[in-house]
C-alpha cells in the first residue's frame, strides 16, 4: 500500500476531509514501483532535478541491469549516453543482451548484425528498414544508421574506422547539425507538397504540411530555441525530443514499407 505518485494530492484530500479518492493500484515489486514513481515525477510541473534523475538512473541500473540504456533514459529523463556513462562508472558491463523500450531483447554488441545488415542493403537497396531489421535481429533505427554510414562511405560499425569529427559545443549548433531544413532541394520539394491538392485540400494533408513546415526552420532559429530552453528542463525537453524523433522515424519506416509493398505489386 505504498503511494507511488500523488502524496501531496492524498494529503490535500485528507485536509479537505475526503473519505474516498480515485486511485490506480499496481501489483509489482518495490523496484518496479520506484521506476513508476520516477517516470511520474519527470513529467509533471515540478520535475526532478538532474542530480536526482542521475541518482534514480543509478538505482534503476542496479535493479534492472537487463534494461537497455535507452529504456533507462526514457524512465529517468536523461540521455542514453549519460546512462551508459553511469553504467560504466558503476562497473556494470551489462549482459550479452538487453531489453529495449519495445520489450525486445537485443545484443549489446551488434557489430556482426550490423555487418549482415550492410550486406543485405548492398545486395538489395530496395529493402525497407523494417525488412532488414527483421532479418538480422536489430532495430530499424540501427539499420537506418548502417544505411547512412554506407552512403557516407563509412564502416557499418562504429569501430573507429569512420571519419573523425570534432565534438560540437552542445549549445553552438551549426547548419550541419540542424541544417536539413536549409537544403534548397528539400525546401523546393516542400513547396511542391504545399501546392499538391491531395494534401492541401484535405484536413489530414494540411496537418502533415504544418508539421513538415514547423520542422523546416533554419539553423539559426533552431539555435535560438536551443538557447531558450531553461537549464532545469534540459533533460525533460531532450526526452520529449527523442520521443518525437522516434515517432517520426517509425512514421518514415511505415511509409517506406508501404512504398516497397506498392512497388512489389
Amino acid at each position: 500500500m505504498q503511494v507511488v505518485d500523488g502524496l501531496h494530492r492524498l494529503k490535500a484530500a485528507r485536509v479537505r476531509g475526503d473519505t474516498k479518492i480515485s486511485a490506480r493500484f499496481i501489483d509489482g515489486a518495490e523496484s518496479d514501483a520506484f521506476v513508476l514513481a520516477v517516470e511520474a515525477n519527470i513529467r509533471h510541473g515540478l520535475p526532478l532535478s538532474l542530480a536526482d534523475r542521475k541518482r534514480a538512473a543509478v538505482q534503476i541500473i542496479g535493479t534492472h541491469p537487463q534494461w537497455s540504456d535507452r529504456r533507462v533514459a526514457s524512465a529517468t529523463g536523461i540521455s542514453a549516453g549519460t546512462v551508459a556513462d553511469l553504467r560504466r562508472r558503476g562497473g556494470e558491463g551489462g549482459n550479452g543482451a538487453r531489453i529495449g523500450r519495445d520489450g525486445r531483447i537485443r545484443p549489446v554488441d551488434s557489430s556482426e548484425r550490423r555487418k549482415l545488415a550492410a550486406d543485405l542493403i548492398r545486395n538489395d537497396p530496395g529493402l525497407s528498414l523494417r525488412q532488414v531489421a527483421k532479418q538480422v535481429g536489430i532495430s530499424p533505427e540501427t539499420v537506418r544508421d548502417v544505411r547512412g554510414r554506407l552512403e557516407r562511405g563509412e564502416s557499418p560499425t562504429p569501430d573507429g574506422s569512420r571519419r573523425l569529427r570534432t565534438k560540437p559545443d552542445p549549445l553552438s549548433l551549426t547548419e550541419t547539425d540542424l541544417g536539413h531544413s536549409l537544403d534548397r532541394e528539400r525546401l523546393t520539394v516542400l513547396e511542391r507538397l504545399k501546392a499538391d491538392p491531395a494534401l492541401r485540400l484535405s484536413e489530414v494533408g494540411r496537418i502533415l504540411l504544418r508539421m513538415l513546415a514547423m520542422h523546416s526552420m533554419d539553423g539559426q532559429e533552431w539555435e535560438r530555441i536551443l538557447h531558450g530552453v531553461p537549464p532545469h528542463l534540459y533533460g525533460v525537453v531532450a526526452g520529449f525530443a527523442r520521443d518525437h524523433a522516434r515517432v517520426w522515424a517509425g512514421f518514415a519506416d511505415h511509409l517506406e514499407s508501404r512504398a516497397t509493398d506498392l512497388a512489389a505489386r
